[in-house]
């Protein structure tokens, strides 16, 4: 029996309303397999649905690469971070009934889409200077539009068009925090907990990603936003020596196997270990 061909998906016209062109921030619309504004600017969509609206590259190194996506993308299939899920969309939920939530560093659009499976009311903006982790995001829920971007620049996206902006260990770009939010709009930045993941910095000489304390998220966006509380979420786990390595080739660590045989280590790792999963929620609301 032959497979009936799937119409390539496209983003979701209440994400596409919020973009902008980003060579000359003009309104963008959907014309064919392509999102072009008045001054003819054009982007094409890829077939996964995702869009590229970075006019140059990114630096080596800068965006995660397809080994360390597929890493990600199986380890988060495991559960084991689902208590930062839940707690994103119950933050989420409370501003009331939020139409658009923006994911400045979405990745694979995990946290996203668990999100808006909790949050029927909100369409979700996937940003990442990422294409292999779009990929995924694109496809990761039906209400999510992934675009390629570069979160130190200027975003192309609309003033005020946010309810929620989410910040699941990303760069922290305040200015276009405040910009894209509306007034009075939340921002929900997740960081390591203190002891997040301490045994196996300690076993396998991590680099030490914990320890970005609310204090010091609150300092860096002092300005632009004013705390409105800090959510946290604690618990251990049992990890087989699979889920081990893929947690470590997801993130920075990835980088750096060759450093003082950290690739060696990991490959022979064997049995379980029990490790500490704690993150901190730091909610802020926009200033003005």
């Amino acid at each position: 029996m032959t497979t009936p061909n799937r119409p390539p998906r496209s983003l979701p016209p209440a994400v596409v309303n919020a973009l902008r062109c980003s060579v000359c921030a003009e309104p963008l619309h959907p014309e064919g397999r392509s999102l072009r504004c008045v001054r003819r600017h054009s982007f094409d969509l890829a077939k996964q649905g995702y869009v590229n609206l970075l006019r140059a590259g990114v630096d080596a190194g800068t965006a995660d690469t397809g080994e360390m996506v597929a890493a990600r993308a199986d380890f988060l299939a495991t559960g084991r971070y689902d208590p930062l899920v839940k707690l994103l969309a119950r933050v989420t939920a409370a501003t009331g009934d939020p139409e658009l939530v923006v994911d400045a560093g979405a990745g694979t659009g995990h946290y996203l889409a668990g999100v808006l499976d909790r949050v029927e009311s909100a369409w979700g903006l996937a940003l990442d200077v990422s294409a292999p982790a779009l990929r995924r995001a694109a496809k990761a829920h039906p209400r999510i539009g992934a675009v390629v971007w570069n979160l130190w620049e200027s975003w192309p996206v609309a003033d005020g068009v946010a309810d929620v902006v989410l910040d699941v260990f990303a760069p922290r770009n305040a200015a276009e925090f405040h910009r894209v939010l509306r007034p009075g709009g939340l921002l929900a930045v997740a960081t390591p907990g203190a002891g997040h993941l301490h045994e196996l910095v300690t076993e396998l000489g991590l680099l030490d990603i914990a320890g970005d304390k609310a204090d010091r998220v609150a300092e860096s966006l002092a300005g632009h936003f004013e705390p409105a509380g800090v959510e946290r979420t604690r618990q251990t786990a049992e990890l087989d020596a699979d889920e081990v390595r893929k947690l470590v080739l997801m993130g920075p660590n990835a980088h750096h196997l060759h450093r003082d045989g950290l690739g060696e280590r990991l490959d022979a790792l064997t049995g379980g270990v029990t490790v500490t999963i704690e993150f901190d929620v730091s909610v802020l609301r926009r200033r003005g």
